[in-house]
């Protein structure tokens, strides 16, 4: 082979990982090469080993088991040197669980990145994005070594379990390029319409203010709860619709003149049923879901409301989108819903409501959220709580352009929105004893 080409093929080869392993032989003390255990509280130690019978491509696995009535706490660790400081890195880690309780929560896998004394420089950050291959779930994580790492301790545990058992295979740490950016320009529309006295005429509005205040590129159009009834005079029954149906028609015009995705509520009329709905229609103008506002209020129900009974998540060309209905931010549970479900951005039609709730939902859940009111500013929130953009004047839009990549770290807690996933307590019974 000719020397210039080796170089080109050398450079082209995928870098090997710096660190791999499928097969985990006991050596001195019964414990692989290179592994130790990290044990916080020797009296809630599980029980450590290499199983022999139980692995995925090689024997053997690292395993990991409560032993009785006490939770057990710790596992596995392993320090990998020679990462470099702000160099991206993708650790793999594949295991199989039995008889744990709570096992999104139990079954951890983290980096907790080394400066050169050894000591932790900054915050571990958590794998909790998973696949199922073959009766085993592969967690992955991506993320930058912090400021200073020279090592990474690899950390496989089980975490506060009184009966279960998990078991680790091929491991692997690689690096890899840092994720673009990925832009996403949101514009919300500021406007209550007065004195329309039909369905149509308040849409008719809603479309003007779009063509009026949209700019070119805009990713996401977000309009406000119930356009359909306000300024119209009308009670639900009357401006109810089949959802989809002659309102997402129109909204679909809209979207595929704007070239955007547009989010909108409105009041669905379903056999009997009666529902303070939001629809979602992408770029090309087509329905692409809903979602039926699943907190009524009193004075909703007593209009002839009914709840729905769900938190779906829509994939679109930038992200993951889910949706949130005025009342329903006066509860934990539905932006949370969302998050686990994996919505990045929430779009939140919205009468009037409590702002202080609506930041508190961006930053517990860490994520972005989108309100668009009539007595509720409308505005963009970022994960951490801070209002990016607001449109004050009637007929207006708030617009921005944020990052969906972006990574937001607080410097004492570390990377919040794995933190976010990995501690969430949803095993802990929280209905009032008696209530029922």
């Amino acid at each position: 082979m000719r020397p210039w080409l080796a170089l080109v093929l050398a450079a082209a080869a995928p870098a090997a990982p710096l660190f791999e392993q499928s097969n985990f032989a006991p050596a001195q003390a019964g414990l692989p090469e290179g592994w130790l255990l990290w044990i916080p509280n020797p009296a809630s130690a599980p029980k450590a080993g290499v199983d022999t019978a139980v692995f995925r491509s090689r024997p053997d696995s690292l395993a990991l088991a409560a032993q009785g009535d006490t939770e057990v706490l710790g596992g596995w660790e392993r320090t990998v040197p020679g990462v470099r400081e702000g160099q991206w890195y993708r650790l793999a880690v594949h295991y199989r669980a039995a008889g744990l309780e709570a096992e999104r929560r139990q079954v951890v896998a983290r980096l907790d990145w080394l400066n050169a004394d050894g000591k932790r420089a900054g915050q571990p950050d958590y794998a909790w994005r998973f696949s199922n291959e073959g009766g085993w779930r592969r967690l992955v994580l991506e993320a930058p070594a912090l400021r200073a790492a020279v090592a990474v301790k690899l950390q496989l545990l089980l975490w506060a379990s009184r009966r279960g058992k998990v078991w680790f295979d091929d491991i692997s740490l690689e690096a890899v390029p840092a994720p673009a950016p990925r832009l996403v320009t949101i514009a919300a529309i500021n406007l209550r319409p007065q004195n329309t006295g039909s369905s149509e005429a308040s849409v008719t509005k809603f479309i003007e203010a779009i063509d009026r205040t949209v700019p070119p590129k805009t990713d996401i159009i977000l309009l406000p709860e119930g356009i359909t009834i306000v300024g119209t005079g009308k009670a639900y029954r009357d401006v109810a619709e089949p959802v989809p149906g002659p309102t997402t028609a129109r909204l679909g015009e809209a979207a595929r003149k704007h070239r955007a995705w547009i989010a909108a509520g409105l009041y669905e009329g379903d056999g009997g049923g009666l529902y303070n709905t939001a629809v979602l229609i992408d770029r090309e103008g087509r329905f692409t879901g809903k979602y039926r506002k699943v907190y009524i209020p009193r004075e909703e129900t007593e209009g002839g409301l009914l709840p729905g009974y769900d938190y779906p998540v829509f994939d679109t060309d930038f992200g993951r989108v889910g949706m949130m209905i005025c009342w329903d931010v006066q509860y934990a549970d539905p932006a949370r819903g969302l998050a686990l479900r994996g919505a990045e951005l929430i779009l939140m039609p919205i009468w009037g409501g409590n702002v202080t709730l609506a930041r508190a939902r961006a930053i517990e859940n860490h994520l972005f959220i989108a309100a668009s009111g009539y007595n509720y500013p409308t505005h963009v929130i970022d994960p951490d709580g801070e209002i990016l953009a607001t449109a004050a004047a009637d007929g207006a839009a708030a617009i921005v352009t944020v990052d969906l990549n972006r990574r937001y770290v607080d410097p004492w807690l570390g990377h919040m929105r794995d933190r976010f996933m990995k501690e969430l307590r949803l095993d802990v019974p929280v209905e009032p004893p008696g209530l029922w």
